[in-house]
């Protein structure tokens, strides 16, 4: 039913770890193959492809779904819906910014500071050439191949560049004067497959399995017994996801409780139940979290 694209390089093994999760595991002959397959009923064909290729492909409709940065799809200018962000890694956890930067020691403080005919440098020459048209500059805009950071001053008088901290720009003597966009990494879907019933249905569950992926990350499923007289201080200190799961103990003056907590506190958490009068205290990790 649906063609699925993949994105290729940096994201490859967070996003297949990501599918696994999610019961949609990605198979292949081999770690290059760029052919693969999902044994699911609601997938028929997928590839994994670069980045930077998938939101054409998904506008164009070789694809119905697929992922990719908010950057990719803004430098193509593809007509795609967005179905959901997806935060799944350490390089998707954060939001990349597309960034105007200059000479640190230029008196350019802005985009419309920039003089007629500046030089930029840039991967993203499509997004530059809007902004700076937005702005009213008139650029020369040049695609860069790499290293962009490093041809201010003698090649470029300006870059359009990705980053995460602005760390390597300083580092190269350069200085932040616009952010030109702001990525998310996202699941995007092309609008008329999206506008089958069918396809959307298959899309949106599929959208449910990845989002339940990431909403059980960082958590736990704690349980634990109690006695009556100390239940509402146990309740107390359960920071839960929803109200608890309260249960009486047969034949026992007690209750079994069993919440979803953040893993992050489970440290301090799992002493303070203990001294509240928590008994039998068990910690499950939890594979996805379906509202």
């Amino acid at each position: 039913m649906l063609r699925l694209v993949l994105p290729k390089g940096s994201l490859e093994r967070a996003t297949l770890e990501l599918f696994d999760h999610a019961d949609l595991a990605v198979s292949r002959a081999s770690d290059v193959d760029y052919k693969a397959t999902i044994d699911d009923p609601r997938v028929d064909d997928v590839r994994i492809l670069r980045p930077q290729e998938i939101p054409r492909y998904v506008a164009d409709g070789l694809f119905d779904l697929g992922i990719a940065g908010r950057d990719c799809v803004e430098e193509a200018g593809a007509d795609v819906v967005t179905l959901a962000q997806l935060n799944y890694s350490k390089a998707t956890a954060r939001p990349t910014m597309i960034v105007l930067a200059v000479a640190a020691g230029s008196p350019w403080a802005a985009p419309s500071d920039l003089p007629a005919g500046v030089r930029v440098h840039t991967e993203f020459p499509n997004l530059a050439r809007r902004f700076l048209e937005e702005h009213g500059v008139d650029a020369r805009v040049t695609y860069s191949y790499g290293a962009t950071e490093a041809k201010v001053p003698e090649i470029a008088d300006a870059v359009v560049e990705l980053t995460e901290t602005g760390r390597a720009l300083r580092a190269a003597g350069l200085k932040i004067i616009a952010t030109v966009l702001t990525s998310y990494t996202e699941l995007i879907a092309n609008r008329t497959a999206y506008e089958d019933p069918t396809k959307r249905r298959a899309m949106e569950q599929i959208q449910v399995l990845l989002a339940g992926v990431l909403d059980a990350r960082g958590r736990v499923l704690v349980k634990l017994n109690v006695e009556s007289a100390n239940l509402d201080t146990v309740i107390g200190l359960l920071p839960a996801l929803k109200s608890p799961t309260v249960s009486k103990l047969s034949g026992e003056d007690g209750y079994a409780v069993e919440t979803v907590v953040s893993k992050s506190g489970i440290n301090t958490l799992i002493p303070d139940l203990i001294d509240a009068g928590a008994t039998g205290i068990i910690e499950l990790p939890i594979s996805k979290i379906i509202p």
